[in-house]
């Protein structure tokens, strides 16, 4: 069945850096839109980064950009978001979607268009 495994997260202090991880099985991961989400308790699941299924464009919401950067590796089967310059509005439960999406270069950043999750991983900023 399909897996997407998430590792890397953790306690940080403010302006310092993680490095998230997620592994996928089971799929084709080469036909995968891959993004990167977050959730704080009471919010909805907000969409941070997205790599096209063949890892020549990004995407990111306005609050990470310039500070978060995604990447994939299809021998891997991995998709890398490196965090660095985090604030304390970051801290939130990070999680790993994969969407059937290769159309075209462009993806989705609603929830709801992604097929597969993973189980998060919690990221803590603190002062």
């Amino acid at each position: 069945q399909v897996q997407l495994v998430e590792s890397g997260g953790g306690s940080v202090q403010t302006g310092g850096s993680l490095r998230l991880s997620c592994a996928a099985s089971g799929l084709t991961f080469s036909s995968y839109a891959m993004g990167w989400f977050r959730q704080t308790p009471g919010k909805e699941r907000e969409f941070v980064a997205a790599v096209s299924w063949s890892g020549r464009s990004t995407y990111y919401a306005d609050s990470v950009k310039g500070r978060f950067t995604i990447s994939r590796n299809g021998a891997e089967r991995t998709v890398y978001l490196q965090m660095n310059s985090l604030k304390l509005e970051d801290t939130a439960v990070y999680y790993c979607a994969a969407d059937l999406y290769r159309s075209n270069e462009l993806v989705h950043r609603t929830p709801a268009y992604y097929d597969y999750w993973g189980q998060g991983t919690q990221v803590t900023v603190s002062s």
